[in-house]
């Protein structure tokens, strides 16, 4: 999309998801109730960014999770992440920024615009969700700070604290969770940092306070539980990458062309469908080849994965 669209939605225009559920009530956008958690009422249209492929269920997207630092099961972070506590919260923004320094998610969310997205949810995997997001653009967060000349990359940081986050205690993974954007990719206006999901805060085993969302690349780009972001001119290191370059390259967009070395990336598995669902073709860049495709105009997708 040439122009990069400005929403003036706030938390009280927040979908909940019933009005999600009523398909012909979503669309008509006539709905109105209210939402728990966050507060407000009236069902407010969606971005134009927004699929409108029907969403998963509460109960699927909270349920089914990755999420290592509270295990490798995918029930293991729905059972465990009650522990993380996640008030107060801040992020410390640094590098090449104008504005380096610790900013809280009150002082934050004080200066963004909150909107609906909903969004396709690829997994390296092969599993996928719909999934209906409140939060802001990443480009906001990062004009916050102020983006310095020469900047290219962009680095995050999950939190790291092993007395609630179990799971760090195992060293499979080199602890904190790290991973990385090229800058014109986090600048994008799909790049999204999600705060909620149908309108209520968004819970811990999906990343909460704060959680990166680049619905074009497969799950894992999508860091949670945010308490750093480092603006640099040099490629940052991701975590999946730095332990298996092999299986899961830097760029990691969805690309059903690409196979993972151990199974297919060509289809993929809707959660909820069922044991017997028909699998569904994946989607070039998961389905935002038009928005993203001219940022990789002269890769070789296949070996820069």
């Amino acid at each position: 999309m040439a122009n990069r669209f400005t929403s003036d939605l706030t938390w009280a225009d927040v979908t909940p998801e019933n009005v999600f559920m009523n398909r012909r009530a979503f669309m008509a956008g006539t709905a109105a109730m209210a939402v728990g958690g966050i507060g407000g009422s009236a069902a407010a249209a969606t971005s134009p960014y927004s699929t409108d492929e029907e969403p998963n269920k509460w109960e699927e997207i909270t349920q089914y999770n990755n999420f290592y630092e509270f295990g490798t099961g995918k029930g293991d972070p729905a059972a465990y992440a009650e522990a993380l506590t996640t008030s107060p919260w801040a992020v410390e923004i640094d590098g090449m920024v104008e504005k380096p320094g610790t900013y809280s998610f009150e002082d934050i969310m004080s200066q963004m615009t909150v909107e609906e997205r909903i969004y396709r949810f690829r997994c390296v995997e092969a599993w996928s969700m719909v999934i209906p997001w409140n939060g802001f653009e990443l480009a906001d967060l990062l004009n916050l700070a102020g983006v310095q000349d020469g900047a290219k990359y962009v680095g995050f940081e999950t939190l790291m604290r092993p007395e609630e986050m179990w799971g760090q205690k195992r060293q499979f993974i080199p602890w904190p969770y790290r991973e990385g954007l090229r800058l014109d990719e986090a600048m994008h206006p799909l790049s999204f940092i999600a705060t909620g999901i149908y309108g209520k805060d968004i819970p811990n085993q999906n990343g909460a306070p704060l959680r990166l969302v680049v619905p074009w690349k497969y799950g894992f780009k999508s860091i949670k539980s945010i308490v750093r972001i480092t603006l640099t001119d040099e490629q940052p290191v991701a975590s999946w990458n730095q332990i298996n370059p092999r299986e899961y390259g830097f760029y990691s967009n969805v690309n059903p062309n690409v196979d993972h070395p151990r199974w297919s990336q060509a289809s993929e598995r809707r959660v909820g469908g069922g044991i017997l669902a028909k699998r569904i073709p994946t989607l070039m860049f998961n389905g935002y080849e038009e928005e993203v495709a001219s940022l990789y105009e002269g890769m070789d997708l296949a070996k820069e994965f």
